[in-house]
């Protein structure tokens, strides 16, 4: 079974690169300069790299209403464009990170399985669980600090 990974849409996030430091700090956004490693933008799904200017903000990727709801710290990178991948294509920030976590939710956002995986082995992780009927989609999670990474799909 084939997967696509699908990155977050730039332009929910391109007009808050145009408010102010003051502006941003009322909705609980942060704009940094990247000093290091570790900033993984989530539209372009490429580490930003130093000196770049981006947003780290509180992101709602499982909106569903349910007790799995979730939101966490995300970084969107100020020249992000929207990016995508073919099907079976891994990003480049993925293979940066030694482990994933998979999380596999039903169509009505219930979390049905989930698993750690090396990165090396998401080829076949990823097909697997969405192999099981009740899997409608997978949400990536960076391993070491938990946060959302992209949308796992069937292609």
């Amino acid at each position: 079974m084939s997967f696509v990974i699908s990155a977050l849409p730039a332009a929910q996030f391109q007009p808050l690169f145009a408010l102010s430091s003051a502006e941003l700090a009322e909705r609980g956004i942060l704009r940094q300069t990247v000093e290091g490693s570790g900033a993984p933008c989530r539209v372009t799904l490429v580490d930003a790299e130093i000196g770049e200017s981006v947003l780290l903000l509180n992101y709602e990727h499982q909106p569903a209403d349910t007790p799995f709801r979730s939101r966490h710290a995300i970084f969107v990178r100020e020249t992000a464009t929207d990016t995508t991948f073919a099907p079976g294509e891994i990003p480049p920030v993925f293979r940066a990170r030694k482990f994933l976590s998979l999380r596999a939710f039903d169509a009505a956002g219930m979390m049905v399985d989930a698993d750690l995986v090396p990165t090396a082995e998401l080829e076949s992780a990823a097909p697997r669980l969405l192999a099981d009927p009740k899997a409608a989609y997978l949400h990536a999670h960076y391993a070491g600090a938990g946060c959302y990474a992209a949308r796992i799909d069937r292609a």
